[in-house]
């Protein structure tokens, strides 16, 4: 056990992007009520666009910059073509949910006919690794979990301080009564799909600097990522965060200390357990709908 703090810091930097990923969902659930299942599938697309541009001779920071630019647009476009148009019905949220998980399979069959089926290698922004503990950690994620935050603390100064964030507040409140006193919820909208798809872009970006780019790139990540959505409340910002941390870090801890064969068993049951005493999450809180 005297490496566990090693453990604990290498799992909060493999968490920062399930909580990346997390924070995108719960803003665009807040934001539009509709569960995105595309995002993940939005950000592997966009480092495939922005790797090809690395490749022309575009410095990998100003690559980074192209994929949350990409990735944020096609969320705007997503929100404006496909979800928009659905109307706040009561079935709004099965068939968004419907509608993102086939926009997603749609962007998987494209990244598959455009870059094929073999992944490829990627620079991340920084190389070689540092030691923790006995432990090698890559500079790359050290990196991530640096950005993760400073992204995270720039998402929640923007929510807590400027007008339109307030808006969007608002709206994520009650969307009626926001349109009421003259809050434009189509822009709250895009705006909130730009945000929660840039950061599933920034999370895919390292996920691939760690790893490899492929097409199936955040397919164990947005799974995980969801767990932590729903361990800190799917209602809840810093929630989804702490829960992708949090889950980030169980996962190194099981793998260290119990087995790495059933990492995601024992990660997946302390979820479920909370979940049993606390069903809205940690930091969630219950939703009510009048009928």
């Amino acid at each position: 056990m005297g490496d566990l703090p090693a453990v604990v810091v290498s799992g909060i930097a493999s968490g920062s992007a399930y909580a990346l990923l997390a924070l995108g969902l719960v803003i665009i659930f807040r934001s539009t009520d509709t569960v995105n299942f595309g995002i993940g599938d939005i950000g592997t697309l966009s480092v495939f666009i922005s790797a090809s541009t690395i490749a022309a001779g575009v410095p990998v920071a100003v690559g980074l910059i192209i994929s949350i630019v990409v990735a944020g647009l096609i969320g705007v476009a997503t929100e404006r073509v496909l979800i928009r148009p659905l109307g706040l019905g009561r079935n709004r949220l099965f068939i968004s949910l419907v509608v993102t998980i086939g926009l997603g399979l749609l962007i998987n069959a494209l990244i598959y006919w455009g870059w094929g089926t073999r992944s490829l290698p990627f620079k991340g922004l920084a190389a070689g690794t540092v030691d923790l503990g006995g432990m090698a950690l890559s500079w790359n994620r050290v990196l991530a979990t640096v950005l993760a935050a400073t992204a995270m603390f720039a998402v929640a100064w923007f929510f807590r301080t400027t007008r339109f964030g307030m808006a969007m507040r608002a709206t994520a409140e009650d969307q009626f009564a926001a349109r009421m006193v003259g809050i434009d919820a189509g822009r709250v909208s895009a705006l909130a799909w730009f945000l929660g798809c840039g950061l599933a872009a920034v999370a895919s970006f390292f996920l691939a600097a760690d790893n490899s780019l492929n097409p199936n790139l955040t397919l164990g990540p947005l799974f995980r990522a969801f767990a932590g959505v729903f361990l800190g409340g799917l209602t809840s910002m810093p929630g989804a965060v702490i829960g992708g941390f949090a889950v980030g870090v169980l996962d190194n801890l099981a793998g260290r200390y119990v087995s790495a064969n059933y990492r995601d068993t024992i990660v997946f049951a302390i979820i479920v357990l909370v979940l049993f005493l606390r069903p809205a999450g940690v930091l969630g809180a219950g939703r009510k709908e009048r009928v």
